[in-house]
């Protein structure tokens, strides 16, 4: 039966839904006394460069890995050194004799092997070492140098990918947070709307039993809403702030959606991808490792320059008069012949680590290739899907708006208009995690290209 004007006036003033829908604000988060700090995605990223455990111990690394190649260029090098030491040794009582032309009598050493009773070493030594082995040293070391700055650049990206996820996945809790009040008002304006409509006698009571199991569903959404925006906002704050803040706002820029480069840009900048960077790097310092390993096959050259005193007292010059201080030089020429095929194992060793690091480097190669056209496609995916789901979000706001109102002139059931609301809201969550999909797909693109 059709219902009275009076009172179909009434309640579409009662149940007109407001549907800020996709521009919804999002919750603050509790007051500390202080104004929240707002953050955007790039003062995130500083932080989360800043405080990140994980990031910091891959630039640690890094610097490990400089300081190892500054050891290596410094055993190119000349070593200076400056040596002082005491001798006693017991003498035998007897001295040696002395002619015309013949320095004093001193006292002789029991033991052959030293020079004196009391002798004085205080001499200066430059040595300098000749040899294919330390220059292959240098070159892997500055090849592991590189492989750890790249290591350090891939952190970085694993950083800004978990950085744009934990934002945007912040904002998409908020915004669901949002549509979730919003869906309990709408079930709760529902509810009274068939609990008037009841009073008149224009609806049965079934009617205002399924409306209140619609409301309740929408409360228990909504709580369920707000845990998994505490537990978003919790994450975000473990990476970003070193004292646990949780008293920070972010700036929802879904809005501005930014466009979706062509792939030919992404694939001009794939070379400055750090995995491929580091499967290089990696491929390099094994084939130094090879060619060090194989210069223990080689001579080694060895030149020592002394000056100094070597004299039985410390002076410039002896009692007789002689000068103490004198230089000496002498150079060794160490040639390998045989030590057990231990330097031939180490060859094979090195070789066989070179050659599974060239096969990594042709893996990494395709990868780049299969991720960069993968990563490609699910962000053109996205970013075409997102405006759908913006327009079907639209229309499942005025689906539920017209279903209500023709609910209320008795020409649709209470089950059109529950199939409405909840179309709302699925329509709304997947907008908001369409935005997020876009921002992480586009993330991971720049990342994997070394862009961001």
């Amino acid at each position: 039966m059709k219902r009275s004007i009076g009172t179909l006036y009434a309640v579409i003033l009662a149940s007109t839904i407001l549907a800020a829908g996709l521009n919804a604000q999002s919750p603050q988060p509790a007051s500390t006394g202080q104004a929240p700090i707002t953050l955007t995605l790039q003062d995130a990223l500083k932080l989360a460069r800043k405080n990140s455990v994980p990031y910091q111990a891959a630039l640690t690394e890094q610097g490990v890995a400089t300081q190892d190649n500054v050891q290596a260029r410094a055993a190119l090098l000349p070593s200076l050194s400056y040596n002082n030491a005491y001798t006693f040794t017991e003498g035998t009582g007897s001295t040696q004799p002395t002619g015309a032309n013949q320095p004093a009598a001193v006292a002789a050493p029991r033991f052959i092997a030293n020079n004196a009773v009391h002798e004085y070493l205080s001499q200066g030594e430059a040595q300098q070492v000749f040899g294919y082995g330390q220059i292959a040293d240098y070159r892997r070391t500055r090849a592991l140098e590189a492989v750890a700055r790249a290591k350090a650049d891939i952190a970085a990206r694993g950083l800004v990918v978990t950085v744009v996820q934990g934002y945007y996945g912040l904002i998409a809790a908020q915004r669901k947070y949002a549509g979730a009040q919003q869906a309990a008002d709408e079930a709760q304006r529902f509810l009274s709307l068939s609990q008037k409509l009841e009073n008149g006698g224009e609806v049965a009571h079934s009617d205002v039993i399924k409306a209140q199991i619609q409301s309740n569903d929408r409360q228990r959404d909504l709580r369920e809403a707000q845990l998994a925006m505490d537990k978003a906002r919790l994450d975000l704050a473990v990476l970003l702030f070193p004292d646990f803040n949780q008293d920070f706002t972010v700036v929802d820029d879904t809005q501005l959606a930014p466009s979706l480069p062509p792939l030919e840009d992404f694939t001009r900048q794939a070379q400055r991808n750090p995995d491929l960077r580091a499967a290089s790097a990696s491929a390099q310092a094994a084939g130094y490792e090879l060619a060090a390993n194989r210069a223990g096959y080689f001579p080694t050259l060895t030149l020592n320059y002394f000056y100094g005193i070597d004299a039985s007292n410390f002076a410039i010059h002896s009692p007789e008069g002689f000068r103490n201080l004198g230089y000496a030089a002498s150079a060794t020429l160490n040639i390998p012949v045989w030590n057990w095929g231990a330097t031939h194992s180490k060859v094979v060793q090195a070789d066989l680590r070179r050659k599974q690091a060239q096969r990594e480097l042709s893996l990494a190669q395709r990868k780049l290739q299969a991720d960069m056209r993968q990563l490609y496609a699910e962000a053109q995916a996205a970013r075409s899907e997102l405006d759908l789901l913006k327009n079907s979000a639209e229309l499942a706001t005025e689906s539920l708006r017209l279903t209500t109102l023709r609910y209320q002139g008795g020409e649709a059931t209470v089950l059109e208009v529950v199939d409405a609301q909840n179309t709302l809201t699925q329509s709304r969550n997947a907008y908001d995690d369409g935005v997020v999909r876009y921002r992480a797909a586009l993330a991971n693109l720049q990342t994997l290209t070394g862009t961001m």
